[in-house]
């Protein structure tokens, strides 16, 4: 009799629950975004005069320009420490441990950080808001871990791309909602209730994993695996990072490097776009930087489907470097209305998602995929840290500067051109490695592709006695 579990439907559902998973935490993330006109506004305006139907003053939380960045970057130096740790322990414990702990650690630093805005002109403001985003960052990051992971279990060799894009079109739904509906909402109700709305779309996500966790149960138990997978998790050791390939860390470098002129821009996009081009209010300004993941929602699962059938996911991380370049050079060097460029980022940043992420699966040992996706993480977060500090001290650090000078901004371009040349430097590397050994990421076609894939693997650890079938099965899925 065919179970559930092994019919195809199954595998849909639970990735429609797993993709609600991050749904609530990106929509908070780039909350600050939207907002930065009230982070970074005056704590009073006691003379504000309307010129023109604009208000000369804004009221907020009084965070100067470095403060503000802060929020992002510490947001990325946790992940950065957290998700090597919780990478291991997810492929020690399972799925289900991770599932639960991050997604609660989601909740609870969202509401943190709600609570935070409360305390507005006191020396409480700072140190709350940043202890929530430090709480979230812990949870977000190692969550969508575990949810790649259980992606990578249920759909290996199995529409991998397409299911990784619909991961990620969910959490860019996310982004995108906030983006354009988050501004509406605080001009109705306030900040405050702005933020608490936000937390409370994480509890969704915890909701979410109660569903998931639940029904990854129920599969590994109709599957067989449970026991197999258990015992695979018991032979993972943290020395086995040692046996990762070149080919990975040139992957990680990649990411890392894509990513670095990505996040960092969405960051203090609504701002640049307000300072340099002067025209657009500060809804507009969002509604054009959020294009980035206007993009991204629509063409992901699209470019999904063709990277599975196509292949060559080397190719296409070393194109989305060369074709990201002009994003950044007209936005330093031209007047060029900016939503020609967030648009044309969220393509290329569709393309790079939909080919790197899932690359890792097939360059790592399964029973390791945990801890590859949390060094992974860590790494990309640790340059995403460093870039919105370097950032922060581009800009300045005086929020008297009601307008930041344009120079500072073309400076800002210009570091998001060097992460992005440094992008193309290793990813053509990892296309040289790629080819040396075996050509695993450009394959031509999906067939091929799942033929090959378990003898391409970098075996984890010389086994000392030969596989029988379930160890077979053990090695060949995540728990």
């Amino acid at each position: 009799m065919v179970q559930p579990a092994e019919k195809a439907y199954y595998r849909f559902v639970v990735l429609f629950f797993n993709c609600l998973l991050t749904f609530g935490s990106y929509f908070c993330f780039d909350m600050p975004s939207v907002l930065q006109d009230q982070f970074q506004g005056n704590l009073t305006c006691p003379n504000a005069t309307v010129i023109n139907g604009t208000v000369d003053c804004v009221a907020g939380l009084g965070m100067t320009p470095q403060q503000y960045n802060l929020l992002y970057a510490i947001y990325a130096w946790t992940n950065a420490i957290v998700v090597i740790l919780a990478g291991f322990l997810i492929d020690k414990l399972g799925n289900r441990f991770g599932v639960f702990l991050f997604s609660f650690l989601c909740v609870l630093g969202s509401s943190l950080f709600a609570l935070g805005s409360h305390f507005k002109g006191t020396p409480y403001l700072l140190p709350l808001m940043l202890t929530g985003r430090l709480l979230f960052g812990s949870g977000n990051g190692s969550l969508t871990i575990v949810q790649n992971r259980i992606t990578a279990f249920w759909f290996k060799g199995k529409e991998l791309a397409l299911a990784f894009g619909l991961t990620l079109a969910f959490s860019r739904l996310g982004s995108v909602l906030n983006f354009f509906l988050t501004e509406k909402f605080e001009d109705k109700f306030g900040m405050q209730w702005t933020l608490w709305g936000g937390a409370l779309l994480c509890v969704l996500g915890f909701s979410s994993a109660i569903i998931v966790s639940a029904m990854d149960k129920v599969g590994m138990k109709q599957l067989g695996l449970e026991g197999s997978m258990q015992e695979a998790s018991r032979k993972v050791r943290i020395q086995d990072v040692k046996l990762l390939s070149l080919r990975y860390w040139l992957l990680v470098l990649t990411i890392m490097f894509f990513y670095n002129g990505i996040f960092p821009f969405i960051a203090d996009a609504s701002k640049f776009i307000q300072d340099k081009y002067g025209n657009y209010s500060q809804k507009e300004a969002a509604y054009v930087a959020g294009a980035v993941y206007d993009s991204s929602l629509v063409l992901s699962a699209s470019v999904g489907i063709l990277i599975d059938y196509v292949g060559l996911r080397g190719i296409f991380a070393l194109t989305c470097a060369v074709l990201t370049l002009p994003v950044f050079g007209l936005l330093a060097f031209t007047f060029v209305p900016p939503l020609v460029s967030t648009i044309w980022l969220g393509i290329t940043y569709s393309f790079a998602a939909a080919s790197m992420w899932p690359s890792i699966p097939l360059v790592v040992p399964q029973a390791t995929l945990g801890t590859a996706m949390g060094l992974a993480t860590s790494i990309q977060m640790v340059g995403i840290g460093l870039s919105n500090l370097v950032v922060g001290q581009i800009l300045g650090t005086q929020s008297s500067e009601a307008k930041i000078p344009l120079w500072r901004w073309k400076r800002m371009m210009i570091f998001m051109l060097a992460n992005t040349v440094s992008c193309i430097v290793t990813s053509v590397l990892l296309n040289v490695v790629d080819y040396k050994q075996g050509g695993t990421l450009n394959k031509t076609t999906k067939r091929s592709q799942q033929a090959e894939r378990n003898c391409e693997r970098e075996p984890l650890i010389k086994a000392e006695e030969e596989p029988n079938e379930d160890d077979g099965a053990a090695n060949s899925i995540n728990s």
